[in-house]
């Protein structure tokens, strides 16, 4: 059994949630009961997974995507009522971490990518500072991109879009997950062969052409399932707590 301020305040240490400047709060959205035996971790609290959780009994619920995002609509109506009372009349609290899990070294989704993919992680990627959430590496052999597209979608579950680019073999790669298809130009600055994200935009086609990266668009979701699953196991462990990982699928 954990107490939730217990365990808030560990998971804030250990992701370093002050270093970041995010779109969203970090740590607890919705309060619960203040102790927790079950917890349920997912990408997004989606209104599915908020069921699932109340159906495995869960005290909370440990996200990735969770609410109250900038420049939202801030009126409590429809989805985002129906959502919020789902959790207060379970009494379920719900706990999301945004950029500083995309971060963490060790269980953030970046790192946990490159342990699913093989990747060698050899640096950062990124804008600047705590920004610098994505990673840059070598695979452990120089692949085509169709093998390399091949490899993906056997690890990951899904095929993903390959903008090809102008090495005939990749070994040097950058990648960050999620909607983080922006990072491409930062990656042709760093001379990488590849770039592996979850979306592309209209425009990462041509930056992928015309600074000749090879871009994967991997899935937003297929990409961000595995740092929280890393850090519910983790935190299962450090408080002797019961986890479960319920993946709602996403095609994104």
């Amino acid at each position: 059994m954990a107490q939730l301020q217990e365990l808030l305040d560990y998971t804030h240490a250990l992701l370093e949630v002050e270093r970041f400047s995010d779109y969203c709060p970090n740590g607890l959205q919705v309060a619960g009961r203040a102790e927790v035996t079950r917890l349920v971790t997912g990408v997004t609290a989606s209104m599915a997974l908020l069921e699932a959780a109340a159906d495995h009994g869960a005290q909370a619920v440990l996200v990735h995507h969770g609410y109250f995002w900038k420049g939202e609509d801030p009126r409590v109506i429809g989805m985002k009522q129906r959502r919020l009372r789902w959790l207060l009349v379970n009494d379920i609290s719900l706990l999301a971490y945004h950029l500083p899990l995309d971060a963490h070294p060790v269980l953030g989704n970046n790192a946990q990518l490159a342990e699913r993919l093989g990747f060698t992680v050899q640096g950062r990627l990124g804008r600047s500072g705590a920004m610098q959430i994505g990673m840059f590496g070598d695979l452990p052999q120089a692949l085509t991109g169709g093998e390399l597209a091949q490899h993906i979608a056997q690890r990951l579950g899904r095929s993903p879009l390959h903008i090809p680019g102008r090495a005939q073999r990749i070994k040097r790669i950058g990648w960050c997950t999620g909607a983080a298809q922006g990072y491409i130009q930062e990656a042709a600055a760093l001379g990488l062969d590849a770039y592996v994200s979850g979306e592309a935009s209209e425009q990462t086609v041509h930056e992928a052409r015309e600074n000749g990266v090879h871009y994967f668009g991997a899935g937003h979701h297929a990409t961000e399932r595995y740092g929280i699953q890393a850090l519910g196991e983790h935190l299962a462990k450090a408080f002797d707590v019961s986890h479960q990982f319920i993946d709602i699928d996403n095609p994104v």
